[in-house]
């Protein structure tokens, strides 16, 4: 009899090969993040005049202590832990649930998984693989965040590493008990990042309630457990038994509930379709996959929409009269005024994660190709093209809501400049349709390398997120195509780039449905 763990180490050395591309690119803008921030914030509060006025701004300034959580420490160490802790623990955290559900529930949901259990694999091989596969990531990103912030000091550079590393993995293994829970993939990633969006809320609840993270929503959440570390701040090394004990225990329920169902199957029933069928046409099966994905992402960007309005204010007197700090905005948003700055900055931002979400409803067409899904519909009175673009309708026009949304969200909570605002958020849908153009590009002529697509939103991200800090050459920025849009609000409109993304946009795609005509299903 085969042991339950037979296997492990071909699966594990299988998965690292599969996701060769998609860990490396993760990490690797993680890690950048991390460790460009400082030399910004050296920049930015370079004396400790400015350190302590930053230390009282936080302490009263409660919107925007609720994004980035409270300062514990004026070290260079402390303020780089507060400015990026947050979202460098959510970031690995995503990762790790992309990494788990691909090689457990999207195994089985394929059926790749039925073939590979045929041979000496033992039940528990495939979640142990993918466990393992999520480790190697979070501890690759550990050893980065280490090694570059040991300048800072060794003892904060490893509390903070193990702290986000610790999030990855308390995320890895919720993603692996909902993958059990569920027969979808889709819906186990759903549910995961439901649970990261809860804790992001109760974290930001607690933090705006109190400034010292000691609020019991905030320890309700893994994210205020990574604040509450304090590295670089008098470390709590007592915290990191938390993410432990938390990993361990979600990963012990996996197993149970693992080595208790058959391949394929789930503990939460699937409800049965009607009778007779009611979809008529590839559209509208491609918005029955996918508009669940896209309600949790209009809700998430909306709401995003709503704090980043109603923090305008307060970051503008955050900045104050910080020179460099209002430098930095200035390269992100333009050298209009500082709270239009401010608005154009993070109206860029929401633009570069609705990238995101292009790729992954765009790639929605790969997954169901080499799940054999398509195959069937595709046998049916239905061509190739009209079934990609029920998918791309979705994928594009899906983008163009979330940002028009998120606009919406700006006007709740600013309440000033509505018509320039919801602009501004919806240019940057011609920048957004250019990476989903290159994702179809990658899906038409490279099938295989269509996951590729996720390396291309990542650099994009990182060169938006980090070059404006960095102060890099304008011919890196210009590599994304959201530094060619206008400035606004605040700027002057300039509709010939728009109108050259618009047509790229329009090139690539219609490039990449070429190639899906012409190619072989790979299935």
């Amino acid at each position: 009899m085969n042991s339950p763990l037979a296997g492990s180490g071909t699966l594990l050395r299988f998965a690292l090969r599969r996701d060769r591309v998609l860990i490396p690119v993760w990490v690797a803008v993680n890690a950048l993040m991390v460790l460009s921030m400082p030399n910004t914030l050296k920049t930015l509060y370079g004396t400790p005049a400015q350190r302590a006025d930053l230390l009282h701004q936080m302490a009263t300034n409660t919107s925007l202590r609720a994004m980035v959580g409270p300062v514990f420490g004026d070290s260079l160490g402390a303020l780089t832990a507060w400015r990026v802790g947050v979202y460098a623990g959510a970031l690995a955290a995503v990762t790790s649930l992309l990494v788990v559900v691909r090689h457990t529930r999207d195994e089985e949901e394929s059926g790749r998984q039925e073939l590979v259990s045929s041979g000496t694999v033992g039940r528990r091989a495939p979640l142990t693989a993918a466990l393992l596969t999520a480790a190697v990531a979070n501890a690759a990103l550990c050893v980065l965040v280490v090694a570059g912030l040991a300048g800072q000091g060794a003892s904060g550079a490893l509390a903070f590493g193990l702290g986000v590393a610790g999030v990855g993995m308390v995320f890895a293994t919720t993603a692996a008990v909902a993958a059990q829970l569920t027969e979808s993939a889709r819906l186990a990633r759903g549910l995961t990042a439901a649970v990261l969006g809860a804790a992001f809320v109760l974290r930001a609840a607690g933090d705006s309630a109190r400034d010292d993270g000691s609020s019991v929503l905030t320890w309700l959440s893994p994210l205020g457990w990574l604040e509450n570390l304090r590295p670089y701040a008098g470390e709590r090394w007592w915290v990191l038994p938390l993410f432990a004990a938390a990993a361990a225990l979600q990963a012990l329920l996996a197993y149970a509930l693992a080595g208790r169902r058959d391949i394929g199957m789930s503990f939460l029933p699937t409800r049965p379709g009607p009778a007779a069928g009611r979809l008529g046409t590839a559209g509208a099966l491609a918005w029955r996959l996918q508009r669940g994905s896209l309600f949790g992402w209009s809700t998430g960007f909306f709401l995003a929409g709503v704090v980043y309005g109603g923090m305008t204010d307060g970051a503008a007197r955050l900045v104050g009269d910080n020179t460099k700090a209002r430098e930095i905005f200035q390269r992100m948003g333009g050298q209009s005024g500082l709270t239009d700055a401010f608005l154009a900055a993070m109206v860029g931002m929401l633009g570069l994660i609705a990238a995101l979400y292009a790729v992954s409803s765009v790639l929605r067409l790969s997954g169901e190709e080499t799940s054999g899904r398509a195959e069937p519909v595709l046998a049916a009175a239905v061509g190739r093209l009209r079934w990609a673009a029920g998918h791309l309708i979705i994928a594009f026009g899906g983008s163009a809501l979330l940002m028009l949304l998120a606009g919406l969200g700006f006007a709740v909570g600013y309440g000033r400049q509505i018509g320039p605002v919801l602009g501004a958020c919806l240019l940057q849908v011609a920048a957004v349709w250019v990476i989903g153009g290159v994702t179809v590009l990658l899906f038409g002529v490279l099938p295989r390398g269509a996951v590729a697509a996720w390396g291309v939103a990542g650099a994009v991200l990182l060169i938006g997120w980090i070059g404006p800090a960095l102060n890099v050459p304008r011919a890196v920025l210009d590599l994304s195509p959201f530094g060619h849009l206008p400035k606004l609000p605040g700027g002057g409109m300039e509709w010939g780039p728009v109108g050259v993304l618009l047509g790229v946009a329009g090139v690539l795609v219609g490039v990449g449905l070429a190639g899906v005509r012409r190619r072989d299903l790979s299935g």
